[in-house]
């Protein structure tokens, strides 16, 4: 009939899916991670951190944020954070953060500077989620250790699968669309690329790798490997970033920034 105005077309899936992607907001992340601040390091990452306070919309601290694990150190980089962070920040703690047996000191005094440091644990920011975990060694793949002889072996693969009980149990937490693991360990051998191979045990495990995978995070984000490369994927195709600041120093940053 004369002036009947046809049926809009229904918009297919694609289209829906693009528009819901167009609408969803991006989320800077800067990370870094190694800082190893000492006891007279105040001012070491000042500048940088003013940069990503104005390039970035939330930063990542992926542990070994002290030489020692000793609070005074820690007092040197909640002082420069106190100073010129000015956006969100979540951290995990290093090995080097545990060598003077006060691991929660350290992560107290960055927690009470405005630092949400996590432990598996899991918080939301601008409807993104992060789960964070130091993390621990034990191998890759077929190569990775197993819980068999010596009890001191028992111990060492018992950690190795407690972190990652603990980061699937942050991950159990988060609703949201997008999820970003915090670590210190690597969870895939790919990124430690350029360090020594006999040493790759105890730079990561792929028992980390197994709930980063099963739960689709959007990406992870590590240190430690100061040697490693920058990129790498899991065995399901999830971005890795080794933030280390002795690899990204190789780029004139001593930070990484990721749109997602």
């Amino acid at each position: 009939m004369a002036g009947r105005v046809p049926y809009a077309k229904r918009p297919s899936l694609v289209a829906v899916s693009f528009l819901k992607a167009m609408a969803k907001p991006t989320l800077r992340i800067a990370a870094t991670a190694d800082l190893h601040y000492a006891k007279h390091s105040r001012g070491k990452m000042h500048d940088a951190f003013a940069e990503i306070s104005g390039s970035a919309d939330v930063l990542l601290l992926c542990g070994d944020l002290t030489e020692y694990g000793l609070p005074e150190e820690a007092e040197e980089l909640a002082a420069d954070i106190r100073s010129a962070v000015r956006i969100p920040c979540i951290g995990v703690i290093g090995n080097h953060d545990y060598e003077s047996g006060q691991p929660e000191a350290v992560a107290n005094i960055l927690d009470q500077t405005g630092v949400t440091m996590l432990n598996g644990e899991a918080v939301e920011i601008a409807g993104v989620g992060f789960a964070g975990i130091c993390g621990f060694g034990g191998g890759f793949g077929r190569r990775m250790l197993n819980a068999w002889g010596e009890p001191l072996i028992k111990q060492f693969v018992q950690e190795s699968i407690s972190h990652a009980i603990r980061l699937e149990q942050a991950l159990v937490k988060l609703q949201t669309e997008r999820r970003i693991v915090v670590l210190h360990y690597s969870p895939i051998r790919a990124t430690l690329e350029g360090e020594d191979p006999e040493i790759y045990a105890f730079l990561g495990s792929s028992r980390l790798e197994e709930p980063i995978n099963r739960f689709r995070s959007t990406a992870v984000f590590h240190g430690h490997a100061h040697n490693g490369i920058t990129d790498g994927k899991t065995s399901t195709g999830i971005p890795v970033y080794n933030v280390s600041a002795p690899v990204l120093h190789k780029t004139g940053k001593l930070y990484l920034i990721v749109e997602l």
